[in-house]
């Protein structure tokens, strides 16, 4: 198995990056429960011919969809001793979560935290956001919030119109409503405007609500715009609001000197939510979340129980995991951060990520070289919107995404800028290279007459 896995990295360009899954496959997957054991190598013979090939591709470096680190080999085999040791990180004594601690003092030197801040590893950076929203809620009613609820508070909260929704969803499983998350509108670099931000804030006190959490974002899930982080430091400051940063695709930029200026102000945040399995590469799923105040992120998540009674032999090492966060069976995500970590070091990571952001210039510079092509956000880190030219654009683009990924040679993925779809190519992968981009540029321009001149021959 460990054999097949590393030949499907090595050889991984030989491979479509994606390829639709054939009817008769998927509805091979509706059998039954299965009584009678099977053999090993009969089950991972159906993984090796009827899953692998049929997975989303992130770690082909032709994938450019969403946000999706590519992985490692070393984080690979991390996550196989991990998986061998099958610890359980809700707490107890034990080196693991020692580990665990270990990255969070590196996140601490990182982004300018103080060594009282706390840190959790989580799914991804939608539950890191969660955390935030709640400890923010914490800091603004008191732990009797967790009793009480917030009632009819009027908590309301601030975001960039290119918020993640997962902010939104925060709203809503925190019991404070979607409705109470402002969106503000973004200027012409799609970062928030903060004069209409402190106007928004300014007028709902005044209508008697209780703002209390401003979000900023460090690289937009859209076009990868990067708010004035120092700027709604500011305002959150003079305001007296919490302020978080999701940072799930940008905020590992502080590891690329070239890049970290561009995150001037994250070293004031309250609370900040990132995921190392996008630029750091460490295999899914590792997210992070990073809280100044760690007194107040454990009151926001502490339920002593008899059954969770603390000691000094195993049941020793408190304050444990499972005081700051939702869960408290956890698996070992720490190992496969620490091994990547340490095996390249922050500044070879920091180079990667750099990399992937020359690339997006590169990009960015070959759409606005092709006349068919035209570039529709400006190109802050490693996303680049742009669209092919054309009439009935936003069907023709939609069609030609859809033809882009079933091509095998590469797999954008879409979103709209200004009412026009784009096609939106993410490069975070650290396979990527200037060959893969301009297999991009290629092959949206072959695909995207064929589409155009059939839009046009279904018109007539």
């Amino acid at each position: 198995m460990l054999d097949d896995m590393l030949d499907y990295l090595q050889h991984i360009r030989q491979r479509p990056v994606w390829q639709p899954i054939p009817e008769e496959l998927r509805a091979s997957f509706d059998e039954p429960l299965p009584v009678e054991p099977a053999d090993l190598l009969d089950i991972h013979k159906t993984f090796m011919q009827e899953i692998l090939p049929y997975a989303v591709g992130n770690a082909h470096p032709g994938f450019m969809g969403w946000v999706h680190g590519g992985g490692t080999v070393v984080g690979m085999l991390a996550e196989m001793l991990a998986a061998g040791l099958n610890a359980n990180l809700g707490g107890r004594d034990q080196v693991p979560i020692l580990v665990e601690r270990q990255v969070t003092r590196w996140a601490q030197t990182l982004f300018g935290f103080p060594e009282s801040a706390t840190g959790l590893f989580v799914t991804g950076t939608s539950m890191a956001n969660l955390i935030g929203v709640l400890v923010a809620r914490t800091a603004a009613l008191g732990c009797d919030v967790r009793r009480h609820g917030v009632g009819g508070k009027g908590l309301t909260a601030y975001a960039s119109a290119s918020v993640h929704s997962c902010i939104a969803k925060a709203m809503d499983i925190a019991g404070i409503g979607t409705g109470a998350l402002r969106t503000i509108p973004v200027n012409e670099r799609f970062e928030m405007n903060l004069s209409v931000l402190e106007k928004a804030i300014e007028a709902d006190r005044n209508d008697g609500f209780l703002p209390f959490l401003v979000v900023g974002t460090a690289g937009t899930v859209d076009v990868g715009a990067v708010d004035d982080l120092s700027s709604v430091a500011d305002i959150a400051q003079r305001t007296g609001l919490w302020f978080h940063v999701d940072g799930a695709l940008g905020a590992l930029a502080r590891l690329a000197p070239d890049l970290a200026p561009r995150l001037n102000g994250i070293e004031r945040a309250d609370s900040i939510a990132f995921d190392f399995h996008k630029w750091a590469q460490v295999p899914y799923d590792a997210g992070f979340i990073l809280v100044k105040n760690g007194e107040l992120h454990q009151s926001t998540f502490s339920n002593p129980a008899p059954y969770l009674s603390r000691g000094d032999a195993l049941a020793g090492g408190g304050p444990w995991p499972c005081d700051f966060g939702p869960d408290l069976s956890r698996s070992f995500r720490a190992l496969k951060t620490w091994f990547t970590i340490k095996a390249y070091g922050a500044e070879k990571l920091g180079q990667v990520i750099s990399h992937t952001c020359e690339l997006a210039q590169y990009l960015k510079n070959c759409v606005e070289g092709k006349p068919e092509l035209e570039l529709l956000a400006p190109v802050a880190l490693n996303i680049v919107c742009f669209r092919y030219r054309c009439a009935n654009s936003n069907q023709v683009n939609q069609k030609l995404v859809a033809q882009l990924q079933a091509s095998g040679i590469c797999a954008p993925s879409t979103t709209t800028i200004d009412g026009r779809l784009a096609i939106r190519a993410a490069i975070v992968n650290h396979r990527t290279n200037h060959h893969d981009i301009d297999a991009l540029i290629e092959a949206t321009c072959a695909l995207g007459q064929i589409c155009a001149e059939e839009m046009i021959s279904l018109a007539l």
